[in-house]
This record gives C-alpha cells, sequence and structure tokens, in this order.
C-alpha cells in the first residue's frame, strides 16, 4: 500500500510547499481526517491555489493524530502557512475538500477547492475523471486567433448585445462556451437575461457586497429576440463539432424570466435552419415559460439542481416564489413534451453523497427519467456552504461521491453520467 501523500501548504506570497513531517488530510463534509481513496496525479491544466485565512491540517505519521499548522520551520525561516486546495479543470469531479480549519479569513472566490497533496512523483488529488471527451480541452480555447476571430464576429453582427457580452466573457473572463461561439464550434453561449428569481448563495454573477468577488459580471441589458436569433442561427448553420447553442450562462440571471424574447429567438433561428440542438440551462422554476419554449422548438433542458430535498434546496438557491416543486413540474413537462433532459448536479462532498441524499436524488431521476446527470463540482468557499447545508437535507452517513454516481447509474437504465452536454447524434447513447 502506497504511503500517504504528504501535506502542501501555501506562505502569504503563495508559494507551494511540502511539509516535512505532516501527512495530508481531507474533508468530507464536516468531516476532517486522513482521505479515503486512491489519489490521481493532478490533471493537466489544473491549479493548485492557496486558501487565504484557512490554516491547513495535518497528520503525524508517528502519532496518527491531527496537527493544525499555524506555522512552519524550514530552515531559518519562520513560514505562515496557508492551506491549500487545487482546481481542476473540465472532465473532472472532485471527492474530497482540502483539509483545513477556518481562522477568520474572508469568504473565498468562488472554485471548486479539491483536496491534494504530495506524493513521491510530484502533486496529486482527491477526484475522479468523470468524462473522458476532449473537446472542452483547456487546450482547444484562447489560443493566439481568438482576438482575430472575436473582431470578425462583431463587423459580421454590429451593434449586436449578444456579441458584445460574448466578447467580454471570451476575453477576459476566457469561458469557453463564449469562445465557442467565436471558434464555430460545437456548444455556443446565448446569454439573455438580467433577472433571477433566485439569488443562489453561490451565484457567479451577482453577490453581495460582503460576500465573495463575483467570477463574472452580469449581462447589463437583456438582447432582443432579433439579436439572438442572429448569433444563434450562425452557429447552428456553420458550426461544426457537436454543434448547440445554449441559453442560460454564468454571466447571467435566469432565461425562463424572458422566456418569450427567447421563445421568439427560437421560432426565428428554426425558420433559418434545422441544424444541431436548441438547449436551456435553467432552474426549471416556471413551467408555463418552460412549456412556451419547448413549443418555440427547445430539444434540451439542463437543470440546475443541488438537492432532491426541499429544505436544502431552498437554503442554497434561495428562490423566489417558486420552490422543488416547480422544479420538478418543469422535468416532468420537458421529458413528455420529448426534449433530452439533464440534471446539473451541484456536487459538494460529505453532503450531497449523504445516504439520505443518494436516495432522494435516486428517486427523482427515476420518478422524471432523467438521460444525464452532469456532474458538477460546486463552485463555493467550503465553509459557506457547510453552514448553508448543516441540519438541513436528508442526512446519514457520507458514502463517498464515487457511490453517489454509481447508485445514479444504477437507478435509470442508460443514464449517461458525465460533465459534458450531448449533442443531437449523442443521445440515448
Amino acid at each position: 500500500m502506497a504511503p500517504l501523500p504528504k501535506l502542501l501548504f501555501a506562505d502569504p506570497r503563495g508559494e507551494v510547499l511540502e511539509h516535512p513531517t505532516l501527512l495530508a488530510t481531507a474533508r468530507s463534509g464536516e468531516h476532517l481526517g486522513p482521505p479515503v481513496g486512491i489519489p490521481i496525479p493532478l490533471p493537466t491544466h489544473a491549479q493548485l491555489v492557496r486558501m487565504p485565512g484557512r490554516a491547513p491540517v495535518g497528520l503525524d505519521p508517528s502519532t496518527g493524530r491531527l496537527v493544525l499548522v499555524d506555522e512552519v520551520v524550514l530552515g531559518r525561516r519562520n513560514i505562515e502557512a496557508q492551506a491549500v486546495g487545487a482546481v481542476l479543470p473540465p472532465g473532472f469531479t472532485r471527492t474530497l475538500l482540502p483539509g483545513e480549519v477556518l481562522r477568520g479569513g474572508p469568504a473565498l472566490p468562488q472554485w471548486a477547492y479539491t483536496a491534494a497533496g504530495w506524493s513521491r512523483k510530484g502533486p496529486v488529488v482527491w477526484a475522479r475523471r468523470t468524462d473522458r471527451r476532449n473537446h472542452w480541452s483547456p487546450a482547444r480555447f484562447s489560443t493566439p486567433d481568438l482576438k482575430r476571430r472575436v473582431e470578425a464576429a462583431r463587423r459580421r453582427f454590429p451593434g449586436n448585445r449578444v456579441i458584445e457580452q460574448l466578447t467580454k466573457c471570451a476575453l477576459v473572463y476566457r469561458c469557453f462556451t463564449s469562445q465557442n461561439v467565436f471558434y464555430r464550434r460545437d456548444e455556443g453561449a446565448l446569454p439573455a437575461s438580467v433577472a433571477c428569481n433566485a439569488a443562489c448563495v453561490g451565484c457567479i454573477s451577482e453577490q453581495p457586497e460582503d460576500g465573495p468577488p463575483a467570477s463574472h459580471a452580469r449581462i447589463d441589458q437583456g438582447p432582443s429576440a432579433e439579436e439572438m436569433a442572429d448569433v444563434g442561427a450562425h452557429h447552428l448553420a456553420t458550426s461544426g463539432g457537436r454543434t448547440m447553442v445554449s441559453f442560460g450562462q454564468g454571466c447571467e440571471g435566469e432565461p425562463l424570466t424572458r422566456y418569450k424574447a427567447i421563445a421568439d429567438a427560437i421560432r426565428l433561428m428554426r425558420g433559418r435552419t434545422r441544424r444541431g440542438s436548441v438547449n436551456l440551462n435553467t432552474n426549471a422554476s416556471l413551467p408555463h415559460g418552460l412549456a412556451a419554449l419547448l413549443d418555440a422548438g427547445l430539444d434540451a433542458v439542463r437543470v440546475s439542481l443541488n438537492s432532491a430535498c426541499a429544505d436544502l434546496y431552498a437554503a442554497y438557491y434561495r428562490p423566489v416564489r417558486y420552490g422543488l416543486a416547480e422544479v420538478e413540474a418543469s422535468l416532468d413537462l420537458a421529458r413528455r413534451a420529448g426534449a433530452y433532459v439533464a440534471l446539473n448536479l451541484l456536487v459538494f462532498p460529505g453532503v450531497t453523497d449523504r445516504s439520505g441524499e443518494v436516495d432522494a436524488l435516486v428517486r427523482l431521476v427515476k420518478r422524471h427519467r432523467v438521460h444525464q446527470v452532469q456532474a458538477r463540482s460546486l463552485c463555493i468557499d467550503p465553509a459557506t456552504y457547510l453552514e448553508v447545508a448543516r441540519g438541513r437535507g436528508a442526512g446519514g452517513e457520507a458514502l463517498g461521491v464515487a457511490a453517489l454516481l454509481a447508485a445514479l447509474r444504477r437507478a435509470q437504465p442508460g443514464l449517461v453520467i458525465g460533465n459534458f452536454a450531448r449533442a443531437l447524434g449523442e443521445r440515448g447513447a
């Protein structure tokens, strides 16, 4: 049996170091201890990141005790120690959280912090490869010709508010779905909505003043149906690969709040081309709005969900005038209309994989005959989500993320487990 990896820590400048004696620990929800499961090498394009205001916790191999590390002495240096996690590229799902303790620091930026350590062969992380498709590989994005492609699109669609938002998202935020519009391939973004009828604790486009910095600036003016259709129809008609357009991006609110304009845009797009897929990323809050989009030609729906238990769902999404009942009504509606139905499952080790939570998710998947579960590591400060989840949802022992995914796979014959949307020709496989 291979020895446990060493503890990683960072100095205040962000340099990541290996602890001379202590071993790595990890969290599963509230539990902190030796990590369970075999880690994998740090994936290509992953990053080790420091977690300011969090002290690392190591395991003393001689006593088996946990050690809170505030300071490390290396030679003549006394180093203030900060916890270290990893941020993974697309296609991976974390299985454990970093072993750390909050020491009065600010809320962390919204990334999916993953347990990491140092083995004899280099850095390792506790995660699983959950989708082996390579069309979302970071190597295919932010290429030297991207700026030229962006300028060409701006000349083609002068003053188009979709293109103006995507320009910022592609060049500043390096959003892959936005960049795809300019590369004319695969899933392209169509941001549509300024407003949202939820106030998600982990929203990446809008945060209160005392919250962490938002990852994106939300689109500030909703584009017209014609603007959306111009960009969307061009992408569907001319793009290669797994061709689709998607409403509902990280840089916008809830697209169902603009369902009338989006329905008009879908009809306009479908009047020009029948190629590709039209997808909606949504909180599924307005069944009547979803019905209008399905009537207009929407063929795929990806519903964001953190739990199949109403209290934990509400604590995270903080919905306005809707609840989990409306979400389930929308799932049923989409399935009956013949749309491809996926769950964007926000996975948090030690919460989502509790036995009661797993049972509730399995029942929901079976009840609505879901086609796909996209396992997405929830991007949030771990301490923030633990506070949200404390005392809520279904209880039970944490089974592990691998066991969660296996239970879902057994729940529904043909259920796809992955991280990426499936195009028209891939569905049902």
